[in-house]
């Protein structure tokens, strides 16, 4: 029997991403993974990845510079997959208290500054458990706690709490940890950094979407 043929996944590349560890992640999960530059480059994807390590407006910049900001509009505006990661969840966002630009605004809602608080520093730096939220795709409701990596001073206040996840707790106030709505995946956290857990969540995302991406 011949193997199946692989879910190739388009990378999005701008010069802010950890690309190199995103790539790693889906390849031990068989994925085939391209990057992505422009438009001809997502020929033949079932899906793009939005990573992201940097800045909110130094992020925008390149990726208007690159052209791709139309790039990802297209993509989205027609219903097909994307996962953002870190900074490349915050970048689905309207905007961020983090910098002057627009976001891309492929979500509603505003990024805000992690609140404050003696005894934990920002950044929000290691590991720490999610808490559950609406059910998806990345973490239905049968999904055992999870703990995975997170290294980030801002969060993201989606408009439609129904989109929210997953929250995690700092400072006693729980923020976005990871958002879904409609074909759109965020995690502000690291899945790729995340060891099995994070392999598991990335597992079912690429199960998803080998499925024809069912309703959530």
């Amino acid at each position: 029997m011949a193997s199946p043929t692989p879910l190739r996944i388009g990378l999005i590349d701008y010069g802010m991403g950890n690309l190199h560890s995103v790539q790693r992640a889906f390849e031990r999960l068989g994925a085939e993974v391209v990057a992505v530059h422009g438009a001809a480059d997502t020929a033949g994807c079932r899906a793009l990845v939005l990573p992201g390590v940097g800045a909110f407006d130094p992020a925008m910049e390149r990726l208007h510079r690159s052209l791709l900001v139309p790039v990802i509009e297209a993509w989205c505006g027609a219903g097909q997959p994307l996962l953002g990661i870190c900074l490349g969840l915050q970048l689905l966002f309207e905007a961020s208290d983090e910098g002057q630009a627009a976001g891309l605004g492929l979500l509603k809602g505003r990024v805000r500054a992690l609140p404050r608080s003696p005894g934990h520093p920002v950044p929000h730096m290691g590991w720490a458990p999610l808490l559950p939220a609406e059910p998806s795709p990345l973490l239905p409701a049968e999904t055992p706690a999870s703990w995975v990596y997170f290294v980030h001073s801002y969060a993201a206040e989606p408009s439609d709490p129904a989109c929210t996840t997953a929250q995690v707790d700092f400072a006693g106030t729980p923020v976005t940890a990871a958002v879904w709505q409609g074909s759109i995946a965020a995690c502000q956290f690291h899945p790729e950094k995340s060891s099995g857990t994070g392999e598991a969540m990335l597992r079912r995302w690429l199960d998803w979407l080998a499925a024809g991406r069912p309703s959530p």
